[in-house]
């Protein structure tokens, strides 16, 4: 067996004993919650007949976006390709549940949606041949071992777009340097975010000449979606009457919404007219987060879930978001916005989609995987760290009482986010020219 078999058997290896423990846990959860019922059929490579029969089109280029993130930067994407390979059959597949609704209501120039596979050899086999791809496109750093090996059997051409290597990610890529180097070797060209990203991805093994600096699609994506219809398609979701300020608290994780709930009862005093908006970031814990609501002194809080249901809202000074792909809209109604998975240790969340409507963002200090857009938005004053709840509500505090100032540092941070656009069209143009080139073999 030469190095690379030994490596993936390796590799092989690992994911047969981790499937030993991971079967289980996600046989109990299907059974429980129903999460991933939707999806895992079509993982284990049972594509339906509708999904195949409507890939039609030439070339054939397959866009992969993992889950809600990688869908927003994928989206201008596709749809500058389809401006220019109005033909193509696009396919655009993802891993989550959440980014495959995503990618239905975004995605409108894919030319078919599907679930990712597994990455187990037979069935990526099996995928590849169904989709039969001139080119996979791959979006972030989404790099499976064994479809990219079979890829590169098949001389399918592999490139990445809006790449990035979180600090997290990249420490454990570094561990395993010679295993993902070989990886890496399958990828044809790769498009990376900043310059950061190209040293990481160049230290994890990949050719210097690979690798180019063609900035963050996401900065199309939420440009183009910014609409004052979404603002108003949600303020009648949650009854606005008259003109309240919101606090909304985005992609909130747990042992942040304590915090958000304890930060608002103290600004009520002075700014009564203030309502709260939560966005907890996995919609399953919209029981949980009701509940410390409720304990928090707020009994009328209202989730979203009740009010699709029926439930007519009143004026309910606190609104739990727990339904998939509204985080966007809500943004549009905020006053002031905190965005979570960052006052706990997960590495912040995505603060450009509330700079894009012009919103001051306030996280905490665990923000590893934004460290360029939090820099961006801290130099036009628009992005905020506080590092507890007491500097949280200070800071709220004086921007409600400062609606001047409030509004400078949004309209800065948002001139920022529109400055920045135009990658999308350069990842379009490096598909373009990759095809161009043929398959290989």
């Amino acid at each position: 067996m030469d190095k690379d078999g030994f490596l993936y058997a390796g590799y092989n290896t690992l994911l047969g004993l981790g499937a030993l423990f991971l079967v289980p846990y996600y046989a109990v959860k299907i059974a429980l919650t129903g999460k991933y019922r939707k999806s895992l059929t079509q993982k284990m490579g049972f594509i339906p007949p509708e999904i195949i029969d409507a890939m039609k089109g030439h070339p054939r280029v397959w866009v992969h976006a993992v889950s809600v993130g990688e869908v927003t930067a994928a989206a201008p994407i596709v749809a500058s390709l389809r401006a220019t390979l109005p033909e193509a059959c696009i396919v655009l597949s993802t891993s989550t549940e959440t980014g495959q609704e995503m990618a239905g209501g975004l995605v409108s120039d894919a030319t078919a949606l599907m679930y990712y596979p597994l990455d187990i050899p037979a069935v990526v086999r099996k995928v590849i041949g169904l989709v039969r791809p001139d080119i996979f496109v791959v979006t972030e750093t989404e790099l499976w071992p064994n479809f990219l090996r079979e890829c590169s059997r098949l001389g399918i051409r592999v490139i990445m777009v809006n790449g990035r290597i979180s600090p997290r990610s990249f420490g454990r890529y570094a561990q395993t340097r010679l295993f993902w180097e070989r990886v890496l070797h399958g990828v044809e060209k790769i498009g990376v975010i900043s310059e950061v990203d190209a040293e990481r991805v160049r230290a994890m093994g990949a050719a210097p000449e690979k690798v180019q600096v063609l900035g963050n699609a996401k900065y199309d994506g939420l440009a183009s979606r910014v609409n004052p219809e979404l603002r108003e398609e949600m303020a009648r979701a949650v009854g606005v009457v008259g003109a309240p300020r919101f606090l909304v608290a985005g992609s909130t994780h747990e042992g942040e919404e304590d915090v958000v709930f304890s930060v608002y009862r103290k600004l009520l005093p002075d700014h009564p007219d203030l309502r709260l908006i939560v966005v907890p970031r996995h919609i399953e814990r919209g029981e949980a987060v009701l509940a410390l609501a409720r304990q928090n002194g707020f009994e009328d809080a209202i989730r979203m879930t009740e009010i699709r249901a029926g439930r007519k809202p009143s004026g309910e000074r606190v609104v739990i978001i727990d339904v998939i792909g509204e985080l966007f809209k809500v943004y549009g109604l905020a006053t002031v916005v905190f965005c979570g998975g960052s006052l706990v240790p997960k590495g912040g969340q995505n603060i450009l989609e509330a700079a894009a409507w012009g919103k001051v963002v306030l996280y905490g200090p665990s923000m590893d995987d934004f460290l360029d857009e939090e820099a961006m938005l801290e130099e036009a004053g628009a992005g905020i760290t506080v590092r507890n709840g007491e500097e949280l509500h200070g800071r709220i505090d004086w921007l409600l009482r400062n609606p001047e100032a409030l509004e400078q540092r949004g309209t800065s941070g948002r001139l920022r986010v529109m400055a920045n656009r135009g990658a999308s069209k350069r990842y379009a143009d490096l598909i373009i020219e990759t095809l161009s080139e043929g398959r290989l073999g």
